[in-house]
């Protein structure tokens, strides 16, 4: 039978003291995810703080990080309204991924055969080009591989292969990435006179 009283934080490190701690919650609460605050100014906060952010980095509204100096994003990747990032353990975004509005990743877990519930959390990876839907959910030890997508709404427990969509039905590969066509189509194109 599982006994909460027995639970510890055995094996987990927060990475700071408790006074930097108490000073992000209150940067994170009061501004960081308001929607006044400036994108530049929360990668700024980000990185005063210990995150490794790379250029041309856009964070929304809403966005939460539980701790950021357990978060490496690459360059020109988005972060979209309402975000979370749970990184009890490293969060790694690389370049050119997009977290959408309200995805959850979540490196926190529990050893649900241990009657102390103790941890169970481990990294994720997001590599380069990923595209995190809305409302989607990565759980913890999962690596994303290059240029996947995981559906609006879904829960990703496992590894996701590069090139790959994974939806409520099961993963279907994709192809590469192609630059837009500057005519056909889908293009704009301006009114003839």
């Amino acid at each position: 039978m599982r006994d909460l009283r027995t639970f510890t934080l055995t094996g987990y490190d927060k990475g700071r003291g408790i006074a930097v701690q108490a000073l992000w919650f209150c940067v994170l609460n009061t501004l960081f995810m308001a929607w006044f605050c400036p994108a530049r100014v929360r990668v700024a906060l980000l990185r005063a703080f210990g995150a490794e952010i790379g250029d041309g980095v856009l964070i929304r509204h809403r966005v939460r990080v539980l701790w950021p100096w357990k978060l490496t994003v690459g360059d020109h990747t988005w972060i979209g309204e309402g975000a979370w990032l749970l990184n009890l353990e490293p969060v790694t975004l690389g370049s050119h991924v997009c977290v959408s509005q309200e995805a959850l990743l979540c490196t926190g877990s529990h050893d649900h055969r241990s009657t102390d519930f103790r941890y169970r959390n481990a990294p994720i990876r997001v590599e380069d080009g990923a595209w995190i839907a809305t409302r989607a959910t990565v759980l913890a030890g999962v690596t994303v591989g290059r240029h996947a997508v995981v559906a609006a709404g879904t829960v990703l427990a496992r590894d996701l292969p590069e090139l790959t969509l994974h939806t409520a039905e099961g993963p279907r590969a994709l192809k590469e990435p192609t630059p837009h066509p500057a005519e056909g189509p889908r293009a704009l194109k301006e009114p003839t006179p």
